[in-house]
């Protein structure tokens, strides 16, 4: 298990080469579980390449404790177990890219 820190909603986030945009959570019900799934917008504009902006899906993995502390900054944590099994995360990439429009899934 590791744990999620949860991020506000609609708030950028600088990366190396530009920001994020953590737009929406999204607790998907999968075999009896829930996988926990996060859509970005992102924007690559610090980079020697131009400009890029695309929306992207980050899978922590299996939710096992929701929201179950805060951290010091007050945000709250959850405990996931990342999605290990191949076929799986092509099922649930597949379930997302049906139910979102974004140009890549990513896992933990």
């Amino acid at each position: 298990m590791v744990t999620y820190t949860h991020l506000k909603l609609n708030e950028d986030v600088n990366a190396l080469a530009g920001h994020y945009t953590p737009q929406k959570e999204v607790r998907l019900p999968y075999n009896g579980r829930e996988v926990l799934y996060i859509i970005n917008d992102a924007v690559v504009d610090s980079s020697c390449c131009g400009i890029t902006d695309f929306n992207a899906a980050l899978v922590p993995g299996y939710i096992i404790k929701w929201q179950s502390e805060k951290n010091s900054d007050g945000l709250f944590v959850s405990m996931v177990e990342p999605v290990a099994d191949k076929a799986a995360k092509n099922s649930i990439r597949k379930k997302i890219r049906e139910a979102e429009n974004v140009t890549q899934v990513e896992f933990w």
